[in-house]
């Protein structure tokens, strides 16, 4: 199965570097005009997290043995879908790499780097997939905020639609994050024995990566969202007051900075 999972993880990126090219070709909404690359880039970043995010918890519902044996279990499409994304963070690492500074990306790149580890043990050695598949559930939490930053990058902050992006963001940062990543945690800690040193020391590697950069993006959606919108509303003359805000390696734009953040 390796061989099928390298070909579909190259089928994968060729596809998303395809997305990347045939979105410089659309108009963007007028509101992004300053920054049209950030838009497309973040358009096919909720394409992969909306088909790896629901497809990890479809697998999930109907084969709830993928987690009680994370290791050996899976029917075939699993690890197709964690190859999916295997492709895609490649495709992405790389446009960023193109698009972007070091100094802008790299927290993202160490992020990325940490994912593409994890996952591609699955892919190489066709083990671990529903353990992948359970930290795939992160790629739901991650369609919010794509949502949530496409708002933004439209200008649509304050709006009705911000605001349940905002508190969807939110409860999914809870339930399909912070949960999935603290059961990963546990699963690691209870069965280390049966997991090889290398791949113990890489997985807990990668979940402290993205647990610590969830914990951050937890804490200022948190206060952007909630606790400046509030102070705003009561005093609308510091709407447009500029805090410098990243997440993830991003710059905030500028225009909406103190919600600027990027999964």
């Amino acid at each position: 199965m390796g061989a099928s999972g390298l070909l579909v993880t190259g089928a994968s990126f060729a596809a998303f570097r395809g997305m990347h090219w045939g979105l410089r070709r659309l108009p963007v909404p007028g509101a992004t005009a300053q920054d049209r690359w950030k838009w497309r880039n973040i358009a096919v970043s909720l394409v992969h997290s909306l088909i790896t995010g629901f497809g990890a918890l479809l697998g999930l519902v109907l084969y709830p043995q993928l987690a009680t044996d994370p290791i050996h279990t899976h029917p075939p499409w699993t690890l197709l879908l964690v190859a999916v994304s295997v492709g895609y963070f490649l495709a992405d690492g790389l446009d960023m790499l193109k698009n972007q500074t070091w100094g802008q990306a790299w927290e993202l790149l160490c992020h990325h780097l940490a994912v593409v580890s994890c996952l591609g043990t699955a892919v190489l050695f066709d083990h671990y997939v529903g353990f992948s598949l359970v930290s795939l559930l992160l790629e739901l939490n991650s369609a919010c905020l794509h949502l949530r930053k496409l708002l933004l990058l439209s200008h649509q902050a304050p709006s009705v639609a911000f605001s349940l992006a905002s508190w969807a963001t939110l409860a999914t940062l809870v339930l399909f994050r912070l949960a999935p990543l603290v059961w990963m945690s546990l699963w690691l800690i209870w069965h280390y024995r049966l997991v090889p040193p290398a791949l113990l020391v890489l997985g807990g590697t990668g979940l402290a990566t993205v647990g610590a950069l969830s914990i951050k993006q937890g804490v200022l959606i948190f206060i952007s969202d909630v606790l400046r919108s509030q102070s705003h509303s009561s005093s609308r003359g510091h709407r447009e007051a500029r805090v410098a805000r990243t997440y993830d390696g991003e710059p905030a734009p500028k225009e909406d900075s103190p919600l600027g953040l990027k999964d």
